[in-house]
């Protein structure tokens, strides 16, 4: 009995740990790298994470574009 829930416990914990480990690697797009030519971090807090500073979330506001976003840092710097 116990090697029967090994055989099916094994390969679920293998296939999680897997997703677990592939997912946070896809939540940046790269094809957005590469339009904008900018580093991951110019839109994420952190590249293997989901959470979008102020230029990212202007990003997403403004159908993928950083021409607004990026006049508005000038702004603020100024």
């Amino acid at each position: 009995m116990p090697g029967r829930i090994l055989r099916i416990a094994m390969p679920f914990a293998i296939l999680t740990g897997g997703l677990a480990l592939w997912s946070p690697s896809s939540l940046a797009k790269p094809d957005y790298m590469k339009k904008e030519k900018k580093a991951c971090t110019y839109c994420h807090n952190s590249p293997s994470k989901a959470g979008l500073n102020e230029t990212g979330k202007c990003y997403a506001e403004h159908g993928h574009s950083l021409d607004q976003c990026e006049q508005k840092k000038k702004v603020e710097s100024d």
